[in-house]
């Protein structure tokens, strides 16, 4: 699906131009409380709404959201006759919204959002993540890839820089993860070259909140959350859920944490290759994705992955014997099978030990 992208400009003309052209008459506007500090986007959101255009605010719902906020929510979008819908946050509020879209069963409403961090890219992604009787329930249509992403600069520019430290890994990770992927395409893997290099171009304008360095890793974040509609995530991610959990920092944080130990780890055991386009290719990847990096090669590639984290100061956990032995039976084997080496419960174990302190 072509997604259109709009941006903040000229007052959230691309905005208007959403609602007046599209016949928009009640929005369903699905946030978290933090939207308040948008002084700008609330300000315009006032102004629509001063032109007949009616908005109902659902806010019920939390980070890691419930199935039931989202029948919550898909209740107030039909009890109040919404036509529409717009998400603004991050992860959270994207996955109720996508949520309320599918389960209303109109898949042909218009549906916007604008992401408050430059990170997960559920904004370019048919997937959604809710809980059921405290089970994570992935949920995978292609009918919630929203079509339209406004993009606004100024929303990140209030973030804590350790939150949008941690965001922007989650899109590098999400990127170099789609790029060593079995599920790989040339098509995602144009999208992976594009976000890694991307990222790492902009990283001290994004942390100094220059307006280029904003806007550019939030383009990035998008085009890696296309690399992973595509490809999905690999053992990264699969080893990171449970290392947030335990020790209460945030995902992008955790992904990092792993996947600066998983590449070097690849290019040491290349001849475990299960991709089924074989070691030597692998090893090209591996490299491919050195060069998109900044570096010269996948060894030097990983060094500047490794080199990166230690600059962002993020950390490392300590982790208790109880928790190591918690963490290797933490993975869940289906989200390891996109990654190119195959790994058993003793490896994973060691790579714990070197991931974590």
């Amino acid at each position: 699906m072509d997604q259109q992208i709009i941006s903040a400009k000229d007052n959230y003309a691309g905005l208007d131009k959403w609602i007046y052209d599209g016949g928009v008459k009640k929005i369903l506007l699905v946030c978290g409380k933090s939207i308040y500090l948008l002084k700008e986007f609330c300000k315009k959101i006032d102004e629509i709404e001063g032109k007949g255009v009616e908005v109902v605010r659902f806010h019920g719902f939390q980070p890691n959201p419930l199935y039931e906020n989202v029948l919550d929510g898909l209740n107030v979008f039909n009890s109040e006759s919404c036509d529409s819908i717009i998400a603004v946050g991050g992860g959270s509020a994207m996955d109720v919204a996508k949520c309320i879209k599918l389960y209303s069963e109109k898949t042909d409403i218009p549906f916007l959002v604008m992401p408050t961090t430059a990170g997960t890219g559920s904004e370019a992604t048919r997937f959604a993540v809710i809980y059921r009787n405290g089970e994570k329930q992935s949920i995978t249509d292609d009918s919630i890839i929203p079509q339209t992403v406004l993009m606004d600069s100024k929303a990140l520019s209030t973030l804590p820089d350790y939150q949008k430290k941690a965001a922007m890994c989650d899109a590098l990770c999400h990127a170099i993860e789609s790029y060593w992927s079995v599920k790989s395409t040339e098509e995602s893997k144009e999208y992976s070259r594009d976000a890694i290099r991307r990222i790492i171009r902009n990283i001290d304008g994004y942390l100094s909140n220059t307006e280029d360095g904003l806007s550019e890793m939030l383009i990035a974040a998008n085009i890696a959350g296309k690399a992973i509609n595509i490809t999905q995530t690999t053992a990264g991610h699969a080893m990171c859920y449970k290392i947030t959990s335990l020790f209460n920092i945030p995902h992008g944080h955790a992904t990092i944490l792993c996947n600066r130990v998983l590449y070097r780890w690849m290019l040491d055991n290349t001849s475990k290759c299960s991709d089924e386009r074989g070691q030597q290719y692998l090893k090209g990847i591996l490299d491919e994705i050195g060069i998109a990096l900044g570096a010269s090669d996948g060894k030097n590639g990983a060094k500047t992955l490794e080199d990166l984290f230690e600059k962002l100061e993020l950390g490392i956990p300590a982790a208790t014997p109880e928790q190591f032995e918690i963490l290797k039976k933490s993975v869940n084997p289906d989200r390891l099978k996109n990654f190119p080496i195959d790994l058993d419960e003793d490896t994973i174990a060691g790579l714990y030990h070197i991931i974590l302190r």
